[in-house]
């Protein structure tokens, strides 16, 4: 996953929804593949998202840690400072181009009601 290891690429859509999922905190698998769902408006199957929780962490860019062991169910995820470095950079990079969308007059304003 050559986009997890550098910020100079934009983030895939997984990877961009399971780090902002782990903005807020830690959370287990099911609650991230949950939370990228609602916030993406798009289904994440388990192995999207626990494929790329795998990726992250080796990137450095997701934490694991576990209470209990190393049961797959106690496994918490955890962004790690370069992970909400990569977050931030590509937050900035949406914004950058939601500006340029709205300045070409392409994005309906709220009084039109779309």
């Amino acid at each position: 996953m050559g986009q997890a290891t550098t910020q100079d690429q934009p983030l895939t859509p997984a990877v961009f929804h399971v780090l902002l999922a782990l903005a807020d905190g830690p959370l287990h698998g099911y609650a991230v593949m949950k939370r990228a769902e609602e916030h993406s408006g798009l289904g994440m199957g388990p192995g999207t998202i626990y494929g790329s929780l795998q990726r992250l962490e080796e990137a450095g860019w997701v934490e694991v840690s576990s209470a209990d062991g190393d049961a797959r169910r106690t496994r918490r995820f955890s962004l790690t400072s370069d992970g909400r470095e990569a977050l931030r950079a590509e937050a900035a990079r949406l914004s950058r181009l939601a500006h340029l969308v709205e300045g070409k007059d392409l994005v309906p304003s709220p009084a039109s009601g779309g």
